[in-house]
């Protein structure tokens, strides 16, 4: 239960960081780099995921519930 709250928590998150980029971008006149540094943190936090959901995938933590399968015709 504790690893899919993570994940839910580090995708808010993620997309936190995505409109603040966005903030900074329309909003940011100066010319300053927040916007860049914005979507860093966020391409960073995509992989930490990306790694975590692997980990987790091969320790045991999460596992895959596959889709119902259709009946041959």
């Amino acid at each position: 239960m504790f690893t899919k709250i993570f994940v839910i928590l580090i995708l808010l998150v993620i997309i936190v960081s995505l409109g603040g980029a966005l903030v900074y971008l329309l909003k940011d006149r100066n010319r300053s780099h927040r916007a860049a540094r914005a979507l860093t943190i966020r391409i960073g936090l995509s992989l930490a995921l990306l790694f975590f959901l692997v980990l987790a995938y091969s320790a045991g933590w999460l596992h895959p519930h596959g889709l119902a399968r259709l009946p041959q015709q």
